[in-house]
């Protein structure tokens, strides 16, 4: 078996990945994970989630596939809003432990 160094992650697989703006892709990555287990909760359609997000099936069907680049972090949260979920922004200092700033989704 061969040796493979492994390397811990950061939380953030796209900062592992060295990707610009990595916050920004996890954010959107984790609001969509929510929007995407709503609708699943609730058993809709994509046709069906479409219609109470105001966007068209085929935007349902990028979000299920990870396709994001035309969603912006404000639509996601939007949409959850439009799903009947709170959203929280809470904005504090960094710990003095990071060396950088970071935006979030719990």
């Amino acid at each position: 078996m061969p040796n493979r160094e492994s390397t811990p992650s950061s939380g953030n697989v796209f900062a592992d990945l060295n990707l610009p703006q990595a916050d920004d892709l996890l954010a959107k990555a984790e609001l969509t994970s929510k929007i995407i287990a709503e609708i699943q909760r609730r058993r809709m359609t994509q046709i069906q989630a479409a219609a109470i997000l105001g966007i068209d099936q085929p935007k349902i069907s990028a979000l299920k596939q990870g396709k994001l680049s035309g969603f912006s972090v404000e639509r996601l949260m939007r949409f959850l809003l439009l799903l009947g979920h709170d959203v929280e922004i809470t904005v504090r200092g960094k710990s003095k432990s990071r060396s950088a700033a970071r935006l979030r989704v719990a």
